[in-house]
């Protein structure tokens, strides 16, 4: 059930911001209240069009309760009264879904970090097939991928391999990649058949603007370094690559596929990322009553999900979901099918913790 009251005050507050704009408000001060009212424009719109059903369904009530009524009219509001019930059930589970609270990271681009686990040389091979699965659902959804930084593995794939995602609402759909992903398949240079088990690790940040994290000059140390790379081309003749450490935190971001200006720009952009991360964490971690309302426990040393090669699937453990389409999924394409599982479940945790308040 909804909160009448709340409906009232979403709406009140509606109508009040509409008054201060039309009062000729100070430039910046409008485009505070233009961005609010535009925000609640949407469920105002489904709460007005649900007490519009809910005031037609008790007109029929009204009409079905009167012993006068003419049997053609009560035969009409009898036929009308289930398509109007079931506009009311529709319309109430959208604004539901509206009133949830939203990450406001959510339409945020994201920095992506995928660095292989245990099993060696078949871990750093998994986390390129991860990496490489990502830069596939990525271009599927019309996103930009920049690589950062990268540090090959010895037989292919990668040690650690950082990259920009960029695009609206990319952290959203991503978000819940972050943790352990686990695989089990037969190495290529595995003579005896046997399946051998490796991890890697995937996190994903939003990407910070200045606006979202501050960060003084006197708090970073920069050094430049020559990069290192696969085939020797370009080793060792330049220091163009770019390490920035945050030194009340500690945080350590290095940056070697462009120029030094460019790697430098690309690791303030991981740097503000993760410590835009930190604070996240750490104001999840002080509201930990609202962490039964999250897709597991957002631990990146939880392992979330298994690729099963000989089997072709793959099961998200958090939700128990197993899809026998694990090329699909390595392409990129069958992606979507998991992170949309994920995201309602998420909300369907969310709404049980709002039905609870």
């Amino acid at each position: 059930m909804l909160n009448e009251e709340k409906l009232d005050q979403i709406l009140n507050r509606h109508q009040a911001l509409e008054t201060e704009m039309a009062s000729a408000p100070e430039p910046e001060v409008y485009v505070r209240l233009a961005s609010e009212y535009s925000e609640l424009e949407t469920v105002v719109a489904k709460i007005r069009e649900l007490r519009e059903q809910e005031a037609a369904l008790a007109g029929l009530d009204e009409l079905l309760d009167d012993r006068s009524t003419e049997p053609d009219m009560r035969e009409l509001a009898e036929a009308e009264k289930p398509e109007i019930e079931e506009r009311i059930e529709a319309l109430t589970n959208d604004v539901r879904m509206l009133l949830l609270p939203r990450d406001a990271a959510d339409d945020k681009s994201a920095i992506l970090e995928v660095r292989a686990g245990t099993g060696g040389s078949e871990a750093a091979l998994f986390a390129g097939d991860l990496f490489r699965m990502y830069e596939r659902h990525a271009a599927e959804k019309g996103w930009k991928v920049e690589v950062l930084s990268a540090s090959e593995g010895e037989v292919g794939g990668y040690k650690e391999i950082v990259a920009s995602i960029t695009g609206k609402g990319v952290f959203a759909r991503l978000k819940f990649e972050s943790g352990v992903h686990r695989v089990q398949r037969v190495p290529e240079t595995e003579a005896g058949g046997r399946i051998h088990t490796s991890a890697a690790t995937v996190a994903v940040l939003p990407e910070a603007e200045d606006i979202d994290i501050d960060i003084k000059s006197e708090d970073l140390r920069i050094d430049t370094m020559r990069a290192s790379g696969a085939g020797g081309q370009h080793v060792n003749t330049t220091d163009s690559a770019v390490r920035i450490t945050h030194l009340p935190t500690g945080v350590v971001v290095t940056a070697s596929e462009k120029s030094q200006h460019q790697n430098r720009a690309s690791a303030m952009k991981a740097l503000r990322a993760k410590l835009f991360d930190m604070e996240r964490q750490k104001a999840d971690e002080e509201r930990a009553s609202a962490r039964k309302g999250q897709v597991g426990s957002g631990d990146r040393s939880e392992r979330i999900r298994t690729y099963n090669f000989p089997q072709g699937r793959v099961t998200d453990h958090r939700i128990n979901l197993t899809l026998y389409k694990l090329d699909r999924i390595m392409l990129g394409e069958g992606l979507d099918e998991i992170i949309d599982a994920l995201i309602t479940d998420h909300q369907a945790s969310l709404l049980a913790v709002m039905d609870e308040d």
